[in-house]
């Protein structure tokens, strides 16, 4: 699964992108699918369940999205609230269909004992034209920081700290794509003018937690919910999953707070990135799917 590293046909090697790179890259861009069609449709269709607001609009010269967040109805202030996003990194697929699942399948189970606040598609410009990044070349997943350059990252830090709300469990949902070797993973090395060099992409399912918040015991009940429903990565002969060694089967670590990545943008006790291989040859779209919905309802079924 390793893929020969290449030159990205944008840019000057060795020099970092400039604007006018940028605007050469996004006008390279096309949308590929529908965010009303696949995404917002969906939520219309659930909104008599749930309750289902707008919390800002992404505005930008390619055009404007509408962003919700899903949360129960019968909330309850004496109850822990977990937090799940989906579509951060929109070309995700399983990361945001995932959400929406797990919100029509499986939200109301859980909403006796817990409150939810579920950003199912954060990035949609990202979700229609299958992007890593955001129409600023700017990866959203690297942007959750003070003053961030990302729209999609203000917008919902802003929201969640105006509701003020304090969250035990945060889930991001996230997928790791054969395309991460043969277009993102180079771009970037263009953007930033370096040498690209890639990594094996694992062959299922595993968790990214913060190196320094752990909580193995959850990260653990998490992929064992997972593994009924697809496999887990196996590290590669260095023992390593994406160039980091691995902590334990299916787990890496990074530390959250200073890569600005997703799962640092509250002081939840327990936060975890999933990652699922929708490129295997061993699992299907709709497997992907459940796998991220298994992956909530673990790190639920351990706190109950």
């Amino acid at each position: 699964m390793t893929e020969q590293n290449r030159i990205y046909p944008i840019g000057t090697p060795g020099k970092p992108w400039g604007e006018e790179e940028k605007m050469q890259w996004l006008q390279a861009q096309t949308k590929k699918r529908d965010y009303r069609e696949q995404v917002l449709t969906k939520l219309e269709a659930m909104a008599p369940r749930f309750d289902i607001q707008q919390y800002g609009s992404l505005e930008y010269s390619v055009g404007q999205y509408p962003l919700f967040v899903v949360r129960n109805k019968n909330w309850n202030s004496e109850n822990p609230t977990v937090l799940v996003t989906g579509g951060v990194h929109g070309y995700e697929t399983s990361g945001v269909q995932g959400a929406l699942q797990f919100i029509d399948t499986e939200l109301e189970n859980y909403s006796e004992h817990f409150n939810f606040v579920v950003f199912p598609c954060l990035s949609p410009w990202g979700y229609e034209t299958i992007n890593r990044w955001n129409p600023d070349a700017v990866d959203p997943n690297r942007s959750f920081i003070d003053d961030s350059p990302a729209q999609e990252c203000a917008l919902v830090m802003e929201h969640l700290e105006q509701a003020d709300i304090d969250i035990l469990v945060h889930i991001d949902l996230h997928e790791t794509t054969d395309s991460d070797n043969s277009e993102f993973r180079p771009a970037k090395a263009a953007r930033e003018g370096e040498v690209n060099t890639n990594w094996n992409i694992p062959d299922g399912f595993y968790l990214v937690g913060d190196s320094e918040n752990l909580q193995l015991d959850f990260q653990q009940a998490v992929l064992n919910e997972v593994r009924q429903v697809t496999h887990i990565a196996d590290a590669d002969e260095d023992g390593k999953l994406i160039d980091a060694t691995v902590d334990t089967e299916g787990l890496i670590s990074f530390p959250v707070n200073s890569l600005g990545l997703c799962i640092s943008m509250t002081n939840a006790m327990y936060t975890t990135t999933t990652e699922v291989y929708p490129d295997s040859a061993r699992a299907t779209p709709q497997e992907c799917n459940q796998a991220q919905v298994a992956a909530v309802v673990g790190g639920l079924k351990f706190l109950q």
